[in-house]
């Protein structure tokens, strides 16, 4: 049985359309820190133990409730009808260019894939997965662009660091096909 602290901490879980932080959930509900990590173990454990549809995992620099990947399939024809259209082949070169070179410049980016990136890094910008950052200190003062939160929840990353290396990607795709979900490819990668 949970306590009140780690009842209110999965009801905020589940509220909330954002992972939320420690320390967002200590705001919250006015804990500190220790005892909110607590807490979330406290959850994550019960979630767990008891077999739940549910799990608590660490994403995009917080803590949210997602479904178990196992029932994607069954959970995933509750939005067919609002799933985006999915990413263009440029796009997804863009995207990857920017995650492993951020802050990395238009300049840069087309320098790498040959081509012009306009409208994929516009789409990208418009689905939240890239960000302006600034401008770089040269002549012109080209914009730079990185990687969102919304980029790292996407592709079930809890934080940057945790992108497959070339070595980890490589392995994946000799081993067979590539995996349907955007986030397999990262659970996959270890």
């Amino acid at each position: 049985m949970l306590d009140r602290l780690a009842r209110g901490i999965e009801a905020l879980l589940f509220a909330s359309e954002r992972p939320l932080s420690l320390q967002d959930l200590c705001d919250l509900t006015g804990s500190g820190p220790e005892s909110a990590a607590t807490a979330l173990e406290a959850v994550r454990s019960s979630l767990e133990e008891q077999g739940h549809s549910i799990l608590l995992v660490e994403l995009a620099g917080g803590w949210r409730l997602v479904t178990d990947p196992d029932l994607g399939d069954l959970v995933s024809q509750l939005f067919e009808e609002r799933r985006p259209g999915r990413l263009s082949r440029a796009a997804i070169e863009t995207l990857a260019v920017i995650a492993y070179n951020q802050p990395c410049t238009k300049a840069a980016v087309e320098a790498i894939r040959g081509v012009d990136c306009d409208s994929a890094i516009r789409s990208l910008l418009e689905r939240d997965l890239v960000r302006i950052c600034g401008r770089q200190e040269t002549p012109g003062r080209p914009l730079t662009y990185a990687t969102t939160g919304q980029f790292l929840s996407y592709f079930g990353l809890s934080d940057i660091e945790h992108l497959p290396r070339k070595r980890e990607i490589d392995e994946l795709l000799s081993s067979g096909p590539v995996p349907e979900q955007p986030g397999d490819l990262f659970e996959q990668s270890g």
